[in-house]
């Protein structure tokens, strides 16, 4: 398999040979050209580009620097990809970087991002991971292993200028509705921080005011942190500039549905084998508008789980209207403070599940007025039984392996 884009984790990310950016603009310079067909390895930076340690404090996740994150590796250009076709990506193989066989998870402070409970959880704490194979332990959540689902957070193509100005329009005019908002309602552009990969420096400093932050998914793809879209996938792209343009990123050991802690993943650097092919006026033909995908069939399949429920009724007893976003909270939540009983701090169990393969299911939408969300807890990940008993839960772990403070 050739590595078409290499990386060295020694240096930081804006030493890597202008073959990284964190920026999205439809006049990136390409940094490599693939036909149709091709197979290649691309090599990937952690999502933070080095910020965080392996070590036991939290400090690196208190002042990590979140403007310069989501260090992608590309753009490449695909041969013959024209705007409205999909471009079909089979994800191969995905893969630890030799030497660096660990990752972390953090709940990230509030002034600094936050997470899905951050009202909850609103201090920074950190766990690292180590990995064996498929599997993985921390030294920070003892009583736990499963086998990982690597797979890239962010992933994507090019956007149009059109595309751009569209984003830039309808994010601005969210964020003015609560300027001051902490954390904001959206990220807009920051020309300070940006890499614009290969870009000579005064095109890159006029292209940095507009370029588009990594943060949200959008229709190219980006940062969807779909956590089943590992080796054996297939992913269909829509393309909006000549090539392409696809870069990758953010790899992940392991993530439970919706990473809910923000960094809430097991953040890796690591390798992506892809292949590519063509779906001329694919966008059209299949009214594609967000890209689509077929899941491997390889990713591991639990046999047993704890089903936790939520509905859209807030923390304070508010009733809120179908909200999935409170009964996800709430399914999350409930599923705290069950794991709580078995001796986990409310930290251990919340990065258990942005880490672990859990599954969250919108079970109901249509029943007014309460949304109800679900979280599927695999209960084989725990080297105890988590399963309710008559005679009542009873501590399995200990103080040992709390997380990381700053």
């Amino acid at each position: 398999m050739e590595t078409l884009i290499s990386v060295d984790l020694t240096r930081a990310p804006h030493d890597q040979d202008g073959v990284i950016h964190n920026r999205w603009h439809p006049d990136l310079p390409m940094v490599a050209k693939v036909k149709p067909g091709d197979s290649f390895r691309v090599e990937c930076l952690d999502w933070t580009g080095g910020q965080i340690g392996n070590n036991d404090h939290a400090r690196d996740v208190r002042d990590v620097d979140l403007t310069r994150v989501h260090y992608l590796s590309g753009p490449i250009a695909v041969d013959g990809a024209e705007p409205g076709d999909l471009l079909v990506v089979d994800i191969l193989d995905v893969g630890v970087i030799q030497g660096s066989a660990w990752g972390f998870t953090g709940l990230f402070a509030r002034e600094n991002g936050g997470g899905f409970l951050v009202d909850h959880y609103p201090e920074a704490r950190k766990a690292c991971w180590d990995f064996h194979g498929i599997y993985t332990r921390s030294r920070h959540i003892p009583g736990v292993e499963f086998a990982g689902i690597m797979h890239p957070g962010l992933i994507g193509c090019l956007p149009s200028p059109e595309l751009l100005k569209t984003w830039n329009t309808r994010e601005a005019a969210l964020v003015a509705q609560d300027p001051e908002r902490v954390p904001p309602l959206a990220l807009l552009p920051l020309a300070q921080s940006a890499l614009m990969g290969r870009m000579a420096p005064e095109a890159a400093r006029k292209a940095a005011a507009e370029a588009a932050r990594t943060i949200p998914p959008r229709e190219h793809g980006g940062n969807c942190d779909i956590k089943n879209l590992t080796k054996g996938s297939k992913v269909y792209f829509p393309v909006y500039v000549p090539g392409a343009g696809l870069s990758m990123g953010d790899i992940h050991f392991s993530q439970g549905d919706g990473e809910i802690t923000f960094c809430g993943a097991i953040e890796m650097a690591g390798y992506l084998d892809l292949r590519v092919g063509l779906i001329k006026d694919g966008m059209k033909k299949y009214a594609v508008s967000n890209p689509i995908f077929k899941p491997s069939p390889l990713e591991p399949r639990y046999r047993d789980y704890l089903i936790f429920e939520g509905i859209s009724v807030d923390e304070g007893g508010r009733q809120h209207y179908l909200d999935a976003h409170v009964a996800y909270r709430r399914a999350c939540l409930n599923a705290i403070e069950y794991l709580k009983n078995f001796g986990y701090s409310g930290e251990q169990a919340y990065a258990i599940l942005g880490t672990a393969p859990v599954e969250g299911h919108i079970s109901g939408i249509v029943d007014i007025p309460n949304a109800c969300a679900t979280l599927w807890l695999p209960t084989e990940i725990f080297d105890f039984d988590i399963k309710p008993e008559a005679s009542g839960p009873r501590p399995r772990v200990t103080d040992t392996g709390a997380l990381a403070k700053p």
